[in-house]
């Protein structure tokens, strides 16, 4: 049965645009790269309620898939310099494992 990992970062207040410009230059061409943005659904900013976080969710086959592909993309080189760019500017990370309702539609 598939997962859906929902991972929310807490930006610092101020830093959303420096956020967004590491992405678009640095994570998601080394996401692109490696081949690892066919796991991923989306990513998002927030726009009310809790504001300044970046969320994306991903699906996995199954637990030993999200872990084999967390595992592979630390190793990622060109990843790891994106992540140095980041970590500084996020407060904090929060990770959800869900798993899809026995109704609806589903990504």
């Amino acid at each position: 049965m598939a997962i859906y990992e929902l991972r929310t970062y807490q930006v610092y207040v101020g830093q959303m645009a420096e956020v967004i410009r590491f992405y678009r230059d640095f994570g998601w061409p080394a996401l692109e790269k490696g081949g690892f943005d066919a796991k991923l659904v989306g990513y998002f900013t927030s726009d009310t309620g809790e504001l300044h976080q970046l969320v994306h969710l991903w699906k996995f086959d199954d637990d030993a898939d999200r872990r084999n592909f967390w595992s592979s993309l630390f190793k990622d080189e060109d990843f790891m310099v994106f992540a140095s760019k980041i970590r500084p500017l996020l407060m904090s990370q929060k990770n959800q494992l869900l798993q899809a309702a026995p109704w609806g539609p589903h990504p």
